[in-house]
């Protein structure tokens, strides 16, 4: 009897390193006309700015309302000029004696003085008005069903 016994070797057919070759200059090739490209779109919109302005001087503005050109700082002012009327006296109708006064002074007012309040006394009762749903709807204070606008007249 005799073993079929596997051959030891090679591989017979490698890879064709011209073709391999041929690509990787090709892809460097490639690569190097792309960032000329780039480098020459870069220069082109450099030169279309004369010392930091566009060339290009008509702006069409929409018309209004516009957005803000300057939120942080708009938004800065606001809260100043919040933070002054809360912060300072003033008048608020001189004709009828109503000042303004500072936050905080307020509060020390309002903690000497306290607040109003009912006295003891005094029976608190439910409210008089209160619906409450029945088994068959919401209530005899709801609008019956179809409301005003219904078209049903009665």
């Amino acid at each position: 009897m005799a073993e079929n016994k596997p051959e030891f070797g090679h591989e017979t057919t490698d890879v064709n390193a011209w073709a391999v070759g041929k690509f990787g200059i090709a892809l460097a090739l490639l690569c190097i006309v792309a960032m000329g490209l780039l480098f020459g779109l870069f220069r082109y919109f450099q030169s279309t700015m004369e010392g930091g302005e566009p060339r290009v001087t008509t702006i069409k503005v929409p018309p209004a309302p516009t957005l803000e050109t300057t939120p942080v700082q708009d938004l800065k002012a606001i809260r100043a000029a919040e933070e002054q009327l809360l912060t300072s006296y003033g008048w608020v109708d001189q004709e009828k004696g109503v000042v303004r006064i500072p936050i905080a002074r307020a509060i020390d007012l309002l903690a000497q003085r306290g607040l109003p309040s009912r006295t003891g006394d005094e029976i608190q009762t439910a409210a008089r008005d209160v619906s409450v749903p029945t088994e068959s709807g919401l209530g005899p204070k709801m609008m019956p069903p179809g409301g005003p606008l219904s078209g049903e007249s009665k």
